[in-house]
C-alpha cells in the first residue's frame, strides 16, 4: 500500500494495542466542493457519516481521494483534470472560493502530526499551492511546535521533497511520518460493477499488497490470502456463506502471472466468472475481504463510501459488525445512506451531515437529548427514520 515497508513495518508492531495506533484525530476543509467550511474532529475507531443524498459525504470521500493523489502520487494536477477542473473543486467555483484550504491533525504514540495546504485557482483552470506547511508537536509539552514552510507556488505537493530532506528548514523526519500518514490512508468505494469493471479482468497477481480503491485487484488480494493467511481467507469465504447461500468456495489459479476472480457453486463443480455473478454480490466479495484482511494488508484509515449499495438487509448487518471488528485493527469512516447500517453504531460514533445553502454542515447528537427513545429500545437508525437525528435518509 505504500512505498516504506519499514514504515509500514514499525507501525503495525506499534498498533498491537489499539491505544497505540497512529490515527487520523481531525480535519479541517475550507472551499472544497460542498465542503465550504467543515471540521470532523474527534474521530474515534469508527465514524458514520450520514445524510440525504447530496449533503456531502462523498465529497468527504473525494476530499481523501485528492489528497491521496496529491501525497501517494505526486498527481494533483492529474486528479483535478480528471474530476472536471479547478474551478470545479471549489465551492461555487473560484468566483465564489478562489482558495481551497485543509489541515489534518494525524496522532501517533509520541504526539500529534499536522499538515497544512492552501490551493488557489489558477489558469488554465487548475491550483497552484499559496501554502503547504506541516509541523510534529510532542506529547507532554505544552503548546505547539512552529509550523515548518514547504514554500509556495507550486503545482504538486513538496512533502515529497522535504521527506528526502531536500528542502531547508523542514524536518525529514516529521515529513517521512506525515507522508506515510497520509498516504496510508484509504479510499473504498466498489460501486464499478459494469462490463469493464477492474474486478471483471485478469489481474496481475504481483499486485496484491492491499485492496485498491475499486476493488480491481480483488482476485489478486484473495489468491494471496490463500495461499499466505488460510485462515483469513477461509474467513472471507464463511462470511460470503452466510449471505449468498449459492456460494461454495473462490476458484484462484494463476496463468502466466495473471488471475481471475471465479467461484464454485453448492448445487455443483460448475466455476462462475465476474461475468457471470450479481452486482450485488461481487460487491459483497469486495466488502467483506476488505474487512478480513490482516493488518499488513490493511490501510491506517479505511474511508468506505456506501457499502449497502446493493446488498440484501442481511448482508448489510453483517457489514456493520464487520466493520466494528475491523475498529480494533485500522480506524474506519464510512459514508452511509442505510439506517440498517446506522443500527450498528452508537450515537457517538455518528456525524450529522445537511446541506444548508449549498453547502454542508456537520454536528454530532449528544446521547441526552435521545436518553428517552433509546431506553424504549429505539435503534439509531429508527431516529434518523423519524428525521429525529437530522439529515433525513
Amino acid at each position: 500500500m505504500d512505498s516504506e515497508p519499514h514504515l509500514r513495518e514499525h507501525a503495525i508492531r506499534e498498533t498491537s494495542a489499539a491505544e497505540s495506533r497512529s490515527r487520523l484525530e481531525s480535519v479541517s476543509i475550507r472551499g472544497f466542493r460542498s465542503l465550504a467550511d467543515v471540521q470532523l474532529t474527534g474521530l474515534g475507531d469508527v465514524t458514520v457519516l450520514i445524510g440525504a443524498n447530496g449533503s456531502g459525504k462523498s465529497n468527504v470521500m473525494r476530499f481523501f481521494e485528492m489528497l491521496s493523489w496529491m501525497v501517494r502520487s505526486q498527481k494533483l494536477e492529474q486528479f483535478v483534470a480528471l474530476q472536471g477542473g479547478a474551478d470545479d473543486q471549489l465551492f461555487m467555483g473560484n468566483k465564489v472560493t478562489p482558495r481551497m484550504e485543509a489541515n489534518i491533525r494525524l496522532a501517533t504514540p509520541d504526539g500529534v502530526n499536522e499538515y497544512s495546504f492552501a490551493l488557489a485557482y489558477g489558469a488554465p483552470d487548475r491550483f497552484v499551492f499559496t501554502e503547504e506547511r506541516l509541523r510534529f508537536s510532542r506529547d507532554g509539552i505544552e503548546g505547539h511546535a512552529p509550523w515548518q514552510s514547504a514554500g509556495s507556488g507550486h503545482t504538486e505537493a513538496r512533502i515529497h521533497s522535504a521527506a528526502q530532506g531536500r528542502l531547508s528548514g523542514v524536518n525529514a523526519t516529521t515529513a517521512r511520518v506525515i507522508r506515510w500518514l497520509l498516504q496510508d490512508c484509504g479510499t473504498f468505494q466498489f460501486h464499478d460493477t459494469s462490463a469493464s469493471a477492474s474486478m471483471k479482468q485478469r489481474w496481475d497477481v504481483t499486485d496484491n499488497r492491499g485492496l485498491r480503491s475499486d476493488g480491481g485487484n480483488l482476485a489478486a488480494v484473495l489468491l494471496r490470502l490463500q495461499d499466505e493467511f488460510p485462515d483469513r481467507f477461509e474467513w472471507v469465504q464463511r462470511n460470503v456463506r452466510r449471505v449468498l447461500a449459492s456460494f461454495d468456495s473462490f476458484v484462484l489459479e494463476e496463468e502466466h502471472g495473471r488471475v481471475l476472480l471465479r467461484w464454485r457453486g453448492t448445487a455443483s463443480d460448475k466455476t462462475f466468472g465476474a461475468h457471470l455473478t450479481s452486482d450485488g454480490s461481487l460487491r459483497f466479495f469486495a466488502l467483506v475481504t476488505l474487512l478480513n484482511l490482516p493488518p499488513e494488508m490493511l490501510p491506517s484509515v479505511a474511508l468506505i463510501d456506501e457499502p449497502e449499495l446493493g446488498l440484501h438487509p442481511a448482508a448489510v448487518t453483517l457489514v456493520g459488525s464487520m466493520i466494528e471488528s475491523l475498529a480494533s485493527e485500522c480506524q474506519v469512516i464510512v459514508a452511509t445512506q442505510s439506517p440498517l447500517l446506522v443500527n450498528c453504531f452508537g450515537l457517538e460514533e455518528i456525524v450529522v451531515m445537511e446541506l444548508e445553502d449549498s453547502r454542508t454542515v456537520v454536528r454530532r447528537e449528544g446521547r441526552g437529548e435521545y436518553e428517552r427513545w433509546l431506553k424504549e429500545d429505539y435503534t439509531t437508525g429508527e431516529l434518523w427514520q423519524m428525521n429525529l437525528l437530522g439529515g433525513r435518509p
